[in-house]
């Protein structure tokens, strides 16, 4: 397992056949990522950023799953082994679960799923669709987890259960009725915009009544939208955001902490040390020295 904020890959066991992997290249070049998978587990694979390129028969076979679509994969009759280009800046969350521990799951809505009936048990399936904006609230939040490692386990298992029950309850309303936000997906795209904007001008972003006058959206719905969408404020979600370029840059080495401080935005090197000792529980030049040394 490789874990940095270039490129990172973590796999966390559930239990016994069930498995998510989070995967996310903020690079700029293309990351290729493989894994054996037995043929009795069905696949699900969520591209929540960017667009995921599956590689099939050793290369003859290309499938792209794009930006907020997902893939569902099962073939009882042969292995389908997980090979993957990440296209710069794409985030995918994946899940792996045995048939035996999905039919354990779903035994009395078996009718409901169609590759589970009687007749269909030996086909090979797949999907590939769009997911909804309330799919993509819970897959931010499984891939932005901060929970520690003797609750990660715990706190999967319960974002994949909601996960799941979204992803196969297609007629079901009840998480619109919840979040009237998410009943337009106008609005969601607005959001999207908005995480775009601040991200691209993040040394010197607008004001949240700038941004949502720039995006067209009310700066009410702005801020419950962007908590729905990406499971924090605004300006949270971009504090994280730097401090995770801050820490890209001191590991490249090529930086001092002032000129960090500098290309993040920040006025001047206290404001940037304090930020980042609250994240990370040091300061840079400390981290730095760790890299260096």
């Amino acid at each position: 397992m490789e874990n940095n904020d270039i490129s990172s890959f973590s796999e966390t066991k559930i239990e016994n056949g069930f498995v998510v992997l989070r995967t996310k290249n903020d690079s700029d070049i293309l990351v290729n990522k493989k894994k054996d998978v037995n043929k009795d587990v069905i696949q699900f694979h969520f591209c929540l950023k960017g667009q995921t390129n599956f590689i099939f028969n050793q290369g003859n076979y290309t499938f792209q799953v794009q930006e907020n679509h997902s893939m569902l994969l099962y073939n009882p009759q042969k292995p389908l082994p997980i090979n993957v280009e990440l296209t710069p800046e794409t985030w995918m969350i994946s899940i792996l679960i045995s048939i035996a521990k999905f039919h354990s799951l779903f035994s009395s809505d078996a009718n409901h799923i169609s590759f589970l009936s009687p007749e269909n048990s030996s086909k090979k399936y797949y999907d590939n669709l769009p997911f909804t904006s309330s799919i993509a609230v819970v897959l931010s939040q499984i891939l932005q987890a901060r929970v520690h490692d003797s609750m990660k386990s715990l706190y999967f298992k319960g974002k994949i259960y909601e996960l799941l029950s979204l992803y196969f309850n297609k007629n079901d309303d009840s998480s619109i009725e919840q979040c009237p936000f998410l009943i337009d997906e106008q609005n969601v795209q607005k959001i999207r915009n908005a995480k775009d904007i601040i991200l691209d001008r993040m040394i010197d972003p607008p004001s949240l009544d700038a941004l949502a006058l720039e995006i067209g959206l009310p700066l009410k719905k702005l801020k419950q939208g962007f908590k729905q969408v990406y499971g924090d404020t605004v300006f949270a979600y971009l504090l994280e955001h730097k401090m995770q370029e801050a820490r890209r840059m001191l590991d490249s080495q090529k930086y001092n902490v002032n000129e960090v401080g500098l290309k993040l935005g920040y006025s001047t090197s206290s404001h940037f040390i304090a930020a980042f000792k609250k994240k990370y529980g040091t300061t840079p030049k400390k981290y730095l020295g760790s890299v260096s040394s």
